[in-house]
C-alpha cells in the first residue's frame, strides 16, 4: 500500500501504532502518521513516492505564491484531514487500557516549509536559502510570510491532535542540520516558537517535546524554545548537552541508531552510558538520536527497550 494510504486509512494507520507497543512494550505509543500530513490544509499537494521520498508539486518561491496558499486561520482539520480524530480517538482507549501515552507530533515550521520550497528531500537546500537570503536583504518577505503562515496551522494542528486523544505533543524540525545558529535563530526558532506558544496557550498542561535533528551545534539557543523538553540528536554526547541545556530543562534521547546493528553487549552499554550521563535511571526519557532506520534488526529494538527498563544505574 502507498505510504499515505497506510498513514491515512484509519484501520491501517491504528493497527501500524500499535504494532511496535505490542511487540516490545515501550512506554507510550506514538500515533502513525506523517510530518506532511497537514499540508494540504494550505492547498500545498503532496505525495511520498518509493524510492524518492516525499514529493510537493505546489511551488512556493516568492511572496505571491505564499498570498495564493489557503488561510491557516480557522482550519477545520475534521474537513482537511478527517481521518485524525479516528485514529488518536481510537489510540487514544489503546493507550489507556494499556496504561501507557499516546504521542502525537507535528513537523516544525522551518522544516515544513523548506520540504515544500525544495520540492522534495534536498542535499543542500539552496532555494531555501536563497529565500532567507532574500528575506534578509529586503528583496523579499516570502520566507517569513511561508513561515509564519505554517507556525499559525502547524500551532492550531497540534491543539486538534491534543483535542483528538494526543496526550504529548513532539516537533520534528527534521532538517534542523541545514541551518547555521545564526539562521536558526533568525528563521527556525521563532516560527517554532509561535507554533509551540499556541498549543501552550490553549493547552498548557500537555507536554511538548522539541526535537532540532542536527541542531546540536546550537543547543544553547534552544533553552527558551518554550517547550518543555528537548530532545537530543546522537550527535553530541549527553553529558555535555546537559551542561550546555542546565539542569532544569528536561531532556530526551539520545542514542545512536546505528548502535542497534550491533551485538547486544554493545547495545546494553549503550544504554547504561546515555543513562549515566544523562543523571541516571528517571532523570531524562530514553530515546534514540533519531529514528529506528531500515534493516534494523527487531531483536535488537527488544535488547534496548529490555535494558532500559533493567537497569538501575552505576550505583544500584
Amino acid at each position: 500500500y502507498p505510504f499515505r494510504e497506510r498513514s491515512e486509512t484509519p484501520s491501517m494507520a491504528i493497527e501500524l501504532s500499535l504494532q511496535c507497543h505490542r511487540a516490545y512494550g515501550m512506554d507510550g505509543i506514538i500515533m502513525f502518521s506523517d510530518i506532511l500530513t497537514p499540508l494540504p490544509t494550505l492547498g500545498i499537494e503532496f505525495d511520498v513516492v518509493k524510492g524518492i521520498g516525499p514529493v510537493i508539486s505546489t511551488e512556493v518561491k516568492c511572496e505571491e505564491d505564499v498570498q495564493k496558499l489557503k488561510d491557516a486561520e480557522g482550519v477545520d482539520f475534521d474537513v482537511t484531514v478527517p481521518f485524525i480524530r479516528e485514529i488518536l480517538g481510537t489510540l487514544s482507549k489503546e493507550a489507556e487500557e494499556a496504561n501507557t501515552s499516546l504521542i502525537g507530533f507535528v513537523g516544525a515550521p522551518f522544516t515544513l516549509a523548506s520540504y515544500t520550497i525544495e520540492g522534495k528531500s534536498s542535499k543542500h537546500c539552496l532555494d531555501t536559502k536563497k529565500m532567507m537570503m532574500a528575506d534578509e536583504d529586503g528583496s523579499s518577505k516570502a520566507m517569513t510570510m511561508f513561515l509564519d503562515k505554517i507556525a499559525t496551522m502547524i500551532g492550531a494542528y497540534g491543539c486538534h491532535q491534543i483535542e483528538c486523544g494526543a496526550q504529548v505533543i513532539q516537533f520534528f524540525e527534521s532538517w534542523a542540520h541545514q541551518l547555521t545558529p545564526r539562521q536558526f535563530e533568525q528563521f527556525a526558532k521563532p516560527a517554532a516558537q509561535k507554533a509551540i506558544k499556541i498549543i501552550k496557550e490553549k493547552h498548557p498542561d500537555t507536554p511538548v517535546i522539541y526535537f532540532a535533528n542536527g541542531g546540536a551545534s546550537y543547543l544553547e539557543l534552544q533553552r527558551d524554545m518554550g517547550a518543555d523538553m528537548i530532545a537530543l540528536d546522537w550527535s553530541v554526547d549527553m553529558a555535555e548537552a546537559r551542561k550546555i541545556l542546565g539542569p532544569d530543562i528536561p531532556v530526551s534521547g539520545n542514542i545512536d541508531p546505528t548502535i542497534l546493528f550491533g551485538s547486544k553487549e554493545q547495545i546494553e552499554h549503550a544504554v547504561r552510558d546515555c543513562i549515566d550521563k544523562a543523571g541516571g535511571p528517571g532523570k531524562h526519557l530514553m530515546n534514540l538520536g533519531h529514528g529506528v532506520m531500515q534493516g534494523t534488526p527487531e531483536e535488537a529494538v527488544g535488547w534496548l527497550v529490555d535494558e532500559c527498563k533493567r537497569y538501575k544505574g552505576k550505583d544500584a
